[in-house]
């Protein structure tokens, strides 16, 4: 069973928030050595880099840091009070954990620009057209639905599912090369031979099943 990691926020005053980013009085204390030091774009790429699937379940605000986050997930799910997108322009600094770059693949270069050069914020819905996230739930059911969307994924093979990230993630000029040799590692699997065997048996079993005779009018 392939193991995955869920990221979900908070409840405050009654109201979920995923991460609504950096305290600005603590910001505002930054240097140049606390922007060289990387930390958080460095926890996010380890996160993004996780071999296993991570799912991030955004209720509220999603924004800043926080924002980055969740573009370092593998799927992202919404609550319809979602507000997603990048304001540190306004602050005088810049979204740097990953968005100027993450957030162009995600959801192309013209969207991109509008949040990170304009302040765009983005609603559920309009997360939803740009496919940043891929599903809105009201807030009660927001967790159950990553869950059910984490046991999809865990219907799969581990080994297929942790070798397809990895593929799907390397670079464009390792194609497809790399596809070849990545295919070869589960092709040996015993997990392949049991899956493949348990199909063939299934289809088998139908196949023998006496029909029904037809009736005549």
């Amino acid at each position: 069973m392939p193991r995955l990691l869920l990221i979900s926020g908070t409840q405050v005053q009654g109201k979920g928030v995923f991460a609504s980013g950096a305290d600005i009085a603590e910001l505002r204390e930054r240097r140049r050595d606390d922007a060289l030091a990387g930390i958080n774009s460095a926890i996010f790429s380890r996160i993004a880099q996780l071999p296993l699937p991570v799912i991030a379940a955004l209720d509220g605000f999603a924004l800043g840091g926080g924002a980055e986050l969740a573009y370092a997930a593998d799927f992202r799910l919404a609550t319809p009070e979602l507000k997603i997108g990048q304001p540190e322009a306004t602050l005088g600094i810049l979204a740097a954990a990953g968005a100027t770059w993450r957030l162009k693949e995600l959801v192309g270069e013209p969207m991109a620009k509008e949040m990170l050069l304009a302040g765009r914020v983005l609603n559920a819905q309009e997360a939803l057209a740009a496919r940043l996230v891929t599903e809105i739930h009201d807030s009660g059911a927001l967790l159950a639905a990553a869950h059910a969307l984490a046991d999809r994924i865990a219907d799969q093979d581990a080994l297929a599912v942790r070798i397809t990230k990895s593929v799907f993630h390397a670079p464009r000029e390792t194609h497809p090369l790399i596809d070849s040799l990545a295919q070869g590692i589960p092709l040996e699997s015993e997990a392949k031979f049991g899956l493949m065997k348990a199909f063939l048996d299934r289809n088998e079993t139908r196949r023998e099943r006496p029909q029904k005779p037809q009736g005549r009018e």
